[in-house]
């Protein structure tokens, strides 16, 4: 098939690599010439395990383009997907400017009849208001050209989205006609070719979909940490407490680990926009608001517990972070608990030592340059720890599950480690360590 897909950021760009992959002719847009270039040349705007191997064998094989003229990619192709972001406005609805920026590109562009898919995650009702934007302007240019519109969101997992896209546990389909949901299941049938898995519905319980996922998991891992700080208030062990619920069925072992709060692009922004979107429809959604309340406090349990044991004037200080970005597997530090922590320690007078093996980059420019005299970056995770007070983890990755706690010993001036994800076991404090977690 042939497909353009809008957007390059993190979905338009798994997206369309992953289409590509299964011999489509997928042509990705953006407005920014210095992105389009770089893909041009294999260097990606982001990191995903796999991703730079699959853009780089699909434009050898002329199966993917990267262009900047959106008249180009709607004259080759009849399938458009828009996958441009939606970051959360001020009041915490979603921003579709970029949506309807797309929409009149499209419009503007388009000569022939297409199919408009929207991937980016958008308010219920969006889909709607899209293909109304385009049919009014391909009015005003007395255009002939027909238009359908569909709803089909993504679930990808940073650090897994490749996996997430070519074996995805589930297709959803929002549409309004038999033949818009033939033609996108003639285009996912090889991803699925094992199990009809996919899921048809209205456009608006499509887009419900989308947000009621991500509002789900972020509602379990918010009532797992106030559980955990119930825990830690009580003498209760929160691994024994996971363990005791978690090998019951209905509630499952995922998503259930407590920690120092969840980041990244979608927890916190969709679930912001789904409180906006009920509140905007005169529904007061209590419990939504109350787990964006929990996420807002667990991200500041570290600064709490460092301020416990080291008092509330850290000046002269030094603590070492390792783990930056929001989860493992990648680059993303929006919304991470790193940024929360590390600016609070910094205002309280420490300096810090940082570590990660992917994000340091993104970290620096979120963080501002304000705080930045008070970092200092390492490539590598024990010249990190030379001379610090203590050491906090806040990201899990796997190269820090096991580490040589010999090692950590002499490096550190206090063997003292603040666990904010609790990937370590206590009897490391036979060993002479003072250990910090969640709910224990």
């Amino acid at each position: 098939m042939n497909i353009t897909v809008i957007g390059t950021g993190y979905v338009g760009l798994v997206t369309g690599a992953c289409f590509a992959k299964m011999g489509n002719d997928v042509y990705c847009v953006d407005i920014d010439e210095e992105k389009i270039e770089g893909l041009k040349n294999n260097v990606l705007p982001i990191f995903e395990p796999n991703l730079e191997t699959l853009v780089k064998d699909s434009q050898r094989k002329g199966d993917l383009h990267f262009t900047t003229d959106i008249k180009e990619a709607l004259d080759k192709t009849n399938i458009i997907f828009i996958a441009v972001g939606t970051p959360m406005s001020e009041d915490g609805s979603a921003n579709l400017d970029y949506i309807f920026s797309a929409a009149s590109d499209i419009a503007n562009n388009i000569t022939k009849d297409s199919l408009v898919v929207i991937k980016s995650t958008v308010p219920v009702g969006t889909g709607f208001k899209v293909k109304e934007h385009i049919e009014n302007i391909l009015n005003e240019n007395s255009s002939s050209v027909n238009i359908d519109i569909a709803s089909n969101p993504e679930f990808l997992k940073e650090g897994h989205a490749i996996e997430d896209c070519l074996h995805p546990d589930r297709v959803v389909i929002g549409a309004e006609k038999e033949e818009v949901f033939d033609v996108l299941k003639d285009l996912y049938s090889t991803f699925v070719l094992n199990h009809d898995r996919f899921l048809f519905m209205d456009i608006k319980s499509s887009e419900m979909t989308k947000y009621v996922a991500n509002a789900m998991l972020a509602t379990k891992i918010s009532f797992m940490n106030e559980v955990a700080n119930i825990c830690e208030v009580t003498g209760a062990d929160i691994k024994n407490v996971r363990a005791g619920i978690g090998s019951d069925k209905r509630i499952g072992f995922d998503f259930i680990y407590a920690g120092c709060g969840y980041g990244g692009s979608c927890f916190p922004k969709d679930v912001q926009a789904l409180i906006n979107t009920a509140e905007s429809n005169g529904y007061t959604p209590e419990l939504l608001s109350q787990v964006e309340s929990v996420n807002y406090t667990q991200k500041r349990v570290l600064i709490k517990k460092v301020a416990d044991r080291f008092g509330e004037d850290l000046s002269g200080l030094s603590f070492c972070i390792w783990g930056l970005s929001f989860k493992p597997g990648t680059d993303d530090v929006r919304e991470a608990p790193s940024l929360v922590v590390a600016k609070g320690l910094i205002n309280m007078g420490a300096k810090l030592k940082v570590y990660d093996q992917e994000a340091i980059d993104e970290f620096k420019k979120a963080m501002g340059d304000e705080y930045l005299d008070s970092i200092e970056f390492f490539d590598s995770r024990y010249d990190a720890l030379n001379d610090c007070d203590a050491l906090i983890l806040i990201t899990e990755w796997k190269e820090f599950r096991n580490p040589d706690f010999e090692r950590l010993s002499q490096k550190l001036k206090n063997k003292v480690i603040f666990d904010g994800r609790n990937i370590y076991d206590k009897r490391i404090e036979k060993q002479g360590f003072e250990l910090y977690q969640i709910g224990r």
